[in-house]
Order: C-alpha cells, then sequence, then structure tokens
C-alpha cells in the first residue's frame, strides 16, 4: 500500500497548476480507498468539484497514471471523464469528473448487482483501443496449471482486471469503472470472471451464486468451460503468492474466495 500525501500538503507550484484548471480550492478530503496512489482526494474548486489522484514522477508505478490517461477518452459512460492533467514540482496529478455516489454493494440482494452486470455488458461493447496494454495471458501465465493454459485468457477486447466493489461506483441506477491503472487486452469475459472471486470475497456469494451474475454477461456465456475453470485455478495461484505466509484479512478473504471458487469448478 502506496503512503497517502494530503492534497493540500503538495509543494505551492502543484497547488497553483489544479488551481489553474479547478479555480480557487475551497477544500479538499483524502479519501481511504484505492492502495496505488500517493494521493487521493476530492477537491473542491469554485463551481465544481474533482477527483484527484497522483504519485510522484519518479515513483516505480507512475506508469499507471499514464496509462489511465491514456485509455480514459475511450471510456465514456464506463468510467467518469479525465478533466485535466498537471505534471509539476515532481508529482503528476489527474482530475477526474466527481461522481456523487456510492462504492458497490456486492452482497446477495444488494440493489446494485444488476447496476455492475449492466456496466459489464456495455464495457463488452467497448473496442480495444489502439494503445500500450498488457496482455492477460502474459499477467497470468505464471500462475496457470498446465502449459498453453493461459492462451484461453487471449483476446481483443479490453478488460479492466480488478472488479474490486471499490473500483465500482453507482451513481443512481448506474455503474461506472474507477481506477483503470491494470487495464489490459485479453478475452472478453474476463471481467465477468474477475466479477466472480470479489462477489465471493466482498459480497459472500457461494460460488454457484456468483456465476449467476456472470451469466448476465454474455462474454461470459459464450466462454468455454474449461477457460473459465483455467482461470480460476490462476486466480487462486495468484492469491496464493500475494497472500504469503501470513495474509493481511483482506487478502486472506480473497485467497479463500478463489479456493473455494476452484471447488466448485471441479465439481461441475
Amino acid at each position: 500500500m502506496v503512503k497517502r500525501t494530503g492534497f493540500d500538503d503538495l509543494p505551492a507550484a502543484v497547488l497553483t497548476a489544479v488551481e489553474k484548471r479547478t479555480g480557487p480550492v475551497r477544500g479538499s478530503e483524502t479519501v481511504s480507498f484505492g492502495l496505488n496512489s500517493e494521493v487521493a482526494a476530492y477537491v473542491h474548486g469554485t463551481d465544481r468539484s474533482f477527483f484527484v489522484k497522483g504519485l510522484r514522477t519518479d515513483h516505480k508505478r507512475v506508469w499507471t497514471q499514464h496509462r489511465e490517461a491514456a485509455v480514459n477518452p475511450f471510456l465514456r459512460g464506463i468510467s467518469p471523464a479525465l478533466l485535466w492533467q498537471v505534471e509539476a514540482s515532481g508529482w503528476t496529478l489527474l482530475g477526474f469528473e466527481y461522481l456523487d455516489g456510492h462504492h458497490a454493494d456486492y452482497s446477495p440482494g444488494s440493489p446494485d448487482l444488476p447496476a455492475v452486470a449492466e456496466l459489464l455488458c456495455r464495457l463488452g461493447e467497448v473496442a480495444c483501443p489502439d494503445i500500450e496494454l498488457r496482455r492477460v495471458e502474459q499477467r497470468l501465465s505464471a500462475y496457470v496449471v498446465r502449459p498453453g493454459d493461459a492462451d484461453y485468457f487471449a483476446g481483443s477486447s479490453l478488460a479492466h482486471t480488478d472488479l474490486n466493489n471499490h473500483n465500482v461506483l453507482v451513481d443512481g441506477s448506474t455503474a461506472y469503472l474507477v481506477d483503470w491503472a491494470w487495464a489490459s487486452r485479453g478475452a472478453a469475459w474476463l471481467d465477468a470472471a474477475y466479477w466472480v472471486v470479489w462477489l465471493m470475497a466482498a459480497g459472500k456469494h457461494t460460488a454457484r451464486s456468483a456465476e449467476e451474475w456472470a451469466m448476465r454477461v454474455p462474454a461470459w456465456r459464450s466462454a468455454p468451460p474449461e477457460a473459465i475453470t483455467a482461470f480460476a485455478l490462476a486466480t487462486a495461484n495468484l492469491w496464493e503468492e500475494i497472500a504469503g505466509a501470513e495474509p493481511d484479512p483482506w487478502t486472506a478473504a480473497v485467497l479463500d474466495a478463489a479456493r473455494l471458487w476452484v471447488e466448485h469448478r471441479r465439481a461441475v
């Protein structure tokens, strides 16, 4: 987890550059969600508010800022719009449209679930942009059980790859995906598969219930069963590595969900 820096603690030159985009800043609130940004805050300008995230320009993951900026123009109706970018005094910041929504509730019976399913259907209609993106089969190649299983994950669709409920904002009856740092190119059904794990981990669904929600996404319905099973196995292996010997409660919950999903896939 990256240590947070308060928006007001940024160098004066950075704050001045931001105010050229926002007008005088009347206040800011650091947010606790998100693990990869040194700055994450709601910033309130003269006429409107923004969500601002940022990293130092020498941070090892500063490329995630550039990735988000590159993919955002292709995500109208899928993600809050990127309104401005600032690079000054060793910091790079992105200013996004502010949504007065809430993080999706993944629990069974939540009214947010249909909105998230509909979001993934909309995402499936977005053409993958011709920008630099990692490929999911490359990202997961070290975690598959059998040689060649990673080939199931190859494709030409745009994949978010992190359906953590904190990355889904629900505003009214519409859901939006935020934090596109790990956007990748891969098979069209992948985000529905990533959603299954998070429905189980964050929403406490059974594997069967989670897959029933994934069934609402057309790409999932056309995915080969063996491809989904290969993904479940790779996901469990990935979270085994992330968790290590003494996982924190959040990581342990995702690992437990991934293991239970594997048990379910082996039984079907």
